[in-house]
Order: structure tokens, then C-alpha cells, then sequence
């Protein structure tokens, strides 16, 4: 387990045929590139265990699940290639939750925003609380939700990824989120969602571990080219963030 707050923290406990995974960080459950390079390895780990059949990704604490990558190291990119590898990190993360062998349940208790919303939909199959609302901001500061736009595309459709980054100030609730496919089910309270996350999971750990292999291998099929699009889009990102117009926004946002 990280020590470091301002690194965050990445710990595993596995139990009965089922790994969760929780991770957390003092802004907001954001992600610097360390944790997202630790969530990355920890999931191709776990692709390798046979004693587990199940993964549940969650995040520490009660208010948001994930506020993307971290805002203080984009503020410190000042090249082609730093930008590049910063918007990486997620890409890793999202290829190596497509590759990993076993499903993966999300438990998202609140609001998620940018690279977040990657990782709900790179899940398999995801429950929630009322709270957790989606936010995908970043055309507003001059970029675009471009490494995550295949996984979001893939799991609620191009016509709701279109409608989260064009809107991108405006939080869409949770129920929104179910009715376009990035959550399954939608609870009211953090309690009922984590007593029907341990009961899917239990569930789903019962059944023929080779039969869950094959399943999740015919949910992914078409892409396989993922590794190249996703490295190519992080580097799209990484110009972006150099423009004029970025750097100014993100100079207001620190101001407020």
C-alpha cells in the first residue's frame, strides 16, 4: 500500500475467488501518473491469477469516486513527449482492464469526471449510487476526452460521447448515465450498493471461471488495435495541452 498521500494509495485484498481493488487520493480520488502506471501493473497481476475469478474496482472514502488525471501535473507539462506520456497513463490503465482475463465490477459511489468515466466504462459491468454523476470536461480547457473516447464509445455509444464532451461543463446524473449504457444498476444509498456489489460478485465467482474468460473475450472483440489508438490519441491530447488556449484556461482554473 502507497504511503505517500500525495502519491495516493493502491491496495488489493483478495477473498474467496474475488480481487478488489481500491485506490485513493487526497484530490478527490485524482490520479497522478505513479498510481495510474501501480493501477495499471496491479490489473496485468491479477490477469495472471488463477485464484481469481472476479475483480471489483473501487475508490477510498465517500464522495467522488474519481476526478480524473491530476490537474497539479498538467500544469507542469511543458513538451511534446512529457504530454504525450501524462495522457498515457490512462491508456495503459483502459488496455489493461481490456486485456485482463478476469471481469471487472465498478462500485462507484459518486461523481466521476474525465479519465474516470474511462474507467467505468473499461469495466464490464458497473453499479452505482445516485450520486455519481459524469462529467467528461475537457474540451473546456482546450483539449478532449480523446484517450478514453474509444472505451466511452464503446460501452454507451458515439451519440452520448458526443453529448458528454460537447456539454462539457454540465453534469449528467446517474440515471442518465444507466439509460446510455455506462451503468447497470443505479442504488440510492452507498450501503445498497455495496451489499449488491459483494452479491453480483459472489455470484459471478461461482460460475465456471473459464466460461467468465470467454465471455469477457467476445464483449472486447474489435479491439484489438487498441494499444496503437489509444497511444496515438494520448499524443493528440499531449499537443493540445501546449496550445495558447489551454494553458490560459488552465491558468484561470488554478487562479479561482
Amino acid at each position: 500500500m502507497e504511503t505517500n498521500r500525495l502519491k495516493g494509495s493502491l491496495y488489493t485484498n483478495i477473498e474467496n475467488h474475488i480481487a478488489t481493488i481500491t485506490f485513493g487520493h487526497p484530490a478527490s480520488n485524482s490520479f497522478p501518473s505513479e498510481l495510474l502506471a501501480r493501477l495499471a501493473n496491479e490489473f496485468n497481476s491479477l490477469s495472471q491469477n488463477t485464484n481469481v475469478y472476479i475483480i471489483i474496482l473501487k475508490s477510498e472514502g465517500e464522495k467522488a469516486f474519481c476526478a480524473g488525471a491530476s490537474f497539479d501535473e498538467l500544469m507542469t507539462i511543458d513538451d511534446l513527449q512529457s504530454g504525450k506520456q501524462f495522457f498515457s497513463g490512462f491508456a495503459h490503465v483502459i488496455n489493461a482492464m481490456r486485456k485482463c482475463k478476469q471481469p471487472i465490477v465498478g462500485r462507484i459511489q459518486g461523481k466521476v469526471v474525465g479519465g474516470g468515466v474511462g474507467l467505468a466504462a473499461a469495466c464490464e459491468y458497473v453499479l452505482a449510487t445516485e450520486a455519481a454523476a459524469i462529467k467528461l470536461s475537457e474540451l473546456s480547457i482546450g483539449i478532449g476526452p480523446f484517450v478514453i473516447a474509444p472505451a466511452v464509445e464503446r460501452k454507451m455509444g458515439k451519440a452520448a460521447l458526443a453529448s458528454l464532451s460537447y456539454a462539457a461543463e454540465e453534469w449528467k446524473n446517474a440515471y442518465w448515465a444507466q439509460e446510455n449504457g455506462l451503468y447497470n444498476r443505479v442504488f440510492d444509498t452507498t450501503k445498497e450498493l455495496d451489499i449488491e456489489v459483494i452479491s453480483l460478485a459472489e455470484k459471478l465467482a461461482s460460475y465456471n471461471p473459464e466460461a467468465l474468460i470467454e465471455m469477457k473475450k467476445t464483449l472486447w472483440q474489435g479491439t484489438e488495435n487498441w494499444d496503437a489508438l489509444l497511444a496515438e490519441q494520448a499524443a493528440v491530447t499531449g499537443k493540445l495541452v501546449l496550445s495558447n488556449f489551454t494553458k490560459s484556461a488552465l491558468a484561470k482554473f488554478k487562479s479561482k
